[in-house]
């Protein structure tokens, strides 16, 4: 068979990795060096591996994380209050296999978010579904939902994923509405599905956001009595980076 004929064949049975490798030892003057195996090993390892970076940019883009941020980039140096064993508990992801949950608290700026996404991107690399929002744009989401009919179905979804994270926590009072709707998605997910919550605001003072003391007991217990607890210290990241660009402005 003629090698171009082949190459469209694999195009046409999606295997797309191995078209290209195809390609590339056709071109290649020394592959005559590899024995058979080896040539077929190089054509399944590249259609593994196309296929690995499809499925993780799936994920990703499901996940739509709000920062690009990896957890080979946080910053220990600067003083936080990170707890590095637990940070390295979460790194690993054990605890989304428990369907565990984890709190980041700590004031504007310090960089709950980031973090939450990078735990988010490590996750996504570890094969995981993961599904980012922030809390008053997934109310927003849910209001409309409703009002289209699509308003289970959306819940469905966030009941499903393996970890949800839920970014600005606590920015105002909950209405009944979202009330309920925060129990229903805790619900779904209790023992199936991990969840990360960022907040300014101390998880003791959670029952005061929900606003209902019956409703609050009942999120709350399905949300905090298992979770991992990171609380974050220390000045905003964004005003300690803008001193610092400004000093470099100054001394040049």
């Amino acid at each position: 068979m003629l090698a171009h004929p082949t190459h469209e064949r694999l195009i046409a049975l999606g295997l797309a990795g191995m078209a290209k490798a195809f390609e590339e030892q056709r071109s290649s003057p020394d592959i005559a060096a590899l024995s058979f195996e080896e040539r077929v090993g190089i054509l399944v390892d590249r259609e593994a591996a196309e296929r690995d970076t499809k499925r993780m940019t799936a994920r990703l883009k499901f996940a739509a994380l709000r920062q690009d941020a990896c957890v080979e980039d946080v910053d220990l140096r600067t003083p936080r209050g990170l707890d590095r064993a637990l940070l390295a508990r979460l790194v690993a992801g054990d605890w989304i296999d428990r369907h565990q949950n984890c709190l980041i608290t700590g004031p504007t700026g310090v960089g709950k978010s980031w973090l939450a996404c990078a735990l988010g991107h490590k996750a996504c690399r570890d094969g995981r579904s993961v599904f980012y929002q922030r809390v008053p744009r997934l109310f927003e989401a849910l209001a409309l939902a409703r009002g289209d009919g699509r308003h289970a179905r959306l819940l469905k979804t966030l009941g499903r994923v393996e970890l949800l994270i839920l970014d600005d926590w606590g920015l105002s009072v909950l209405a009944q509405s979202q009330r309920i709707d925060l129990l229903e998605i805790l619900e779904d997910r209790n023992g199936r599905g991990s969840t990360i919550v960022t907040s300014q605001v101390p998880a003791d003072q959670w029952h005061e956001v929900i606003g209902d003391p019956t409703l609050a007991d009942a999120i709350l217990d399905r949300l905090v009595h298992n979770a991992h607890r990171l609380n974050m210290t220390g000045e905003s990241m964004r005003r300690m980076t803008g001193r610092r660009d400004l000093d470099a402005e100054q001394n040049t």
